[in-house]
């Protein structure tokens, strides 16, 4: 079973659907190289004229698959750092996809997947969904997605929650601007086709056109910036506090930090 499915329809309009409900979307190994492939098609694919990133069941995406997190634990810097590259290397090739690209968020996202909404164009999200940046509860970064989340929300509003791991709402995903349009679970898709339509009344190599040019004056983010990323979160690793964070994880006990915290 495909790990990411595609699926394009006669008007061009593509899904992109991660395809691993029994684990929450988790990012593994496996998925992210998936990712990356499915992107490079559609991208290559001329009768393709938006893209709509979605998943199957409950949550849209969990972050980091916990297996893949598992043997990260176990290797050795070097491998490491080649591994954490996986997500951002999937961001990259959804973030350079000519096409628009939509995200249509039906549940929860966390960690990585806070990424993959990151690389939207424009996001439909449902009320009742749950977001968080969670990574420093574990000791960890939020470094390699996070070129994509600052180039989407800004500085100040990644500040709110950036840093602090803090599970927030669909409204306020919309202030801190990474959803776009909030609505009702049964109300999704008619407001994600709202969104998918008016593309199809303009000229596909104009909003192609158009993309490219936004992307260029707005900046886009750099490959420096990716390596710093990688590179922190491969130091951060190496720390006692990660080591810690992420066995106590694993053996589902609080860590040191939290219990102070008195959770």
């Amino acid at each position: 079973m495909a790990l990411i499915e595609t699926e394009i329809d006669a008007r061009g309009v593509a899904e992109l659907r991660l395809n691993r409900p029994e684990k929450h979307n988790a990012l593994s190994a496996e998925m992210m190289r998936e990712l990356v492939a499915a992107a490079a098609r559609l991208a290559a694919e001329e009768s393709v004229r938006v893209v709509v990133l979605c998943a199957e069941g409950p949550t849209f995406c969990a972050g980091g698959d916990l297996a893949w997190m598992r043997a990260q634990f176990e290797m050795d810097s070097a491998t490491r750092r080649t591994e954490s590259r996986r997500i951002a290397e999937a961001l990259g090739a959804l973030a350079a996809l000519p096409q628009p690209l939509i995200g249509r968020v039906q549940g929860n996202a966390f960690g990585g997947g806070m990424g993959l909404i990151s690389v939207c164009d424009m996001v439909v999200g449902v009320e009742g969904a749950k977001f968080g940046f969670t990574e420093t509860r574990l000791g960890l970064l939020p470094a390699n997605i996070g070129p994509y989340v600052i180039a989407r929300m800004g500085g100040a509003a990644a500040r709110e929650v950036f840093m602090n791991a803090k599970i927030f709402g669909a409204e306020e995903a919309r202030r801190l601007n990474l959803l776009n349009r909030v609505v009702a679970p049964e109300g999704l898709e008619a407001a994600v086709e709202a969104e998918v339509a008016p593309y199809l009344a303009c000229a596909p190599g104009a909003v192609r056109e158009s993309k490219a040019l936004l992307n260029a004056l707005v900046g886009q983010v750099s490959a420096a910036q990716v390596d710093m990323a990688i590179d922190a979160l491969a130091a951060r690793w190496e720390t006692a506090e990660a080591q810690e964070g992420i066995a106590a994880f694993f053996d589902k006990r609080p860590a040191p930090w939290g219990t102070k915290a008195g959770q």
